[in-house]
């Protein structure tokens, strides 16, 4: 199961830490580990998200997420999306961008390094808007009651999550933007930088959010019509094309899918600047994290992993809203990204541990001896 499911990630590994060791030697080589692992780390969270989404798709389906959407994953995301954030950010052209990278890097990393509070500001309003609407929500099984409970009676008010985002990217903007940390280690006033890269990030996150919204509305209206069309056929007798129905209905979610994985891959891509300037290694760090993180989806949904440990989800989402804090901090003050990784993977750990304990008590509560079933109602984890 672990190689089926893991076989690619593995083989992409090998030729990516090989193909880093020719380009660069063995600082490349580590380079690229660093990348790996620290893509993980981040996009645990995006595994996690992704599988309660996966979990509905069709075996054949599933190969197509780690088949073509990889391609779109780190040739759209991993590649293209560092080359355009530094055109934009330093006013130059994409190809501008890329020939200084190959032949100026000091230069190049000048340009990252005083491009990071809009960068930050852009990615932290981004994911902020992820973590609130999620917090805001009225859900049936709640992690942290004394939290989720209170903030979902206050989520019933429209535009909440909204509102809030722009108090912090005000807030922000007359703090941490007054004092930005530019190359060389000056501070300058970045307010107005860090004002309109927030507002642009909140923007992408509602088309995001919009566009998810169509696919997953076009979706619901799929899998609709196959059932009256199911019905019918039992009816009249005839026969059912049970392919093609899936087919068109996971065509919807492989697209719905395919742009919110996108949406996730912005902490990755801005946390490996911290790492390296090279758009190369980058792209093969990034690569290999993001293949692992696409088989760890795919593995989540065969093992019924979130139908056993149902506050996962919750966990990654919470990771998210640090991040996105961090982010916003780090536009004064540098952060360790040993920092930004263990305090994703430990909110993560602990969420899992929680549902380890919620497992025991309603399998001692039933006499059974498996994970409960999680069509059970349950409102509070107990921690």
């Amino acid at each position: 199961m672990v190689l089926k499911t893991f076989g690619w990630s593995f083989a992409v590994t090998a030729l990516g830490l090989v193909a880093a060791v020719f380009i660069g030697g063995w600082q490349a080589f580590g380079i690229v580990a660093i990348l790996s692992i620290l893509e993980i780390s981040l996009s645990f969270d995006n595994a996690v998200v992704n599988a309660g989404i996966l979990k509905k798709m069709s075996a054949f389906w599933q190969k197509i997420f780690l088949t073509v959407g990889i391609l779109i994953a780190v040739f759209g995301m991993r590649l293209v999306f560092p080359v355009v954030i530094v055109a934009i950010s330093a006013k130059i052209g994409p190809i501008d961008a890329v020939e200084l990278a190959m032949t100026d890097k000091d230069m190049y990393q000048q340009l990252v390094t005083d491009a990071h509070p809009s960068i930050a500001a852009f990615g932290g309003m981004f994911l902020l808007m992820i973590f609130l609407d999620f917090i805001f929500e009225d859900r049936d099984i709640q992690w942290l009651r004394w939290i989720e409970r209170p903030l979902a009676k206050l989520g019933k008010v429209d535009m909440l999550s909204v509102c809030i985002a722009l108090i912090v990217l005000m807030v922000t903007a007359m703090t941490f933007a007054t004092q930005a940390h530019q190359h060389g280690g000056a501070h300058v006033d970045k307010a107005q930088t860090v004002l309109i890269s927030g507002i642009a990030g909140l923007i992408t996150y509602l088309i995001v959010g919009g566009l998810s919204g169509y696919f997953e509305n076009k979706l619901e209206e799929e899998e609709e019509r196959e059932h009256e069309e199911e019905e019918a056929a039992k009816k009249s007798g005839k026969p059912v094309s049970a392919v093609a129905i899936a087919g068109k209905a996971a065509f919807f979610m492989f697209l719905y899918l395919e742009v919110l994985d996108a949406s996730f891959s912005f902490d990755g891509v801005i946390g490996a600047f911290a790492v390296t300037n090279d758009i190369v290694l980058m792209a093969l760090g990034l690569g290999i994290g993001a293949m692992y993180v696409r088989s760890l989806t795919v593995y989540l949904v065969r093992e019924g992993t979130l139908d056993d440990y149902v506050y996962l989800e919750h966990g990654a989402h919470y990771a998210i809203g640090a991040l996105a804090a961090i982010l916003l901090v780090t536009i004064q003050y540098e952060i360790p990204e040993v920092v930004t990784g263990s305090i994703g993977v430990i909110l993560i750990a602990w969420s899992f541990w929680s549902s380890v304990r919620r497992n025991k008590r309603l399998a001692a509560e039933e006499g059974g001896d498996g994970p409960a079933s999680s069509e059970k109602t349950e409102v509070s984890s107990g921690v």
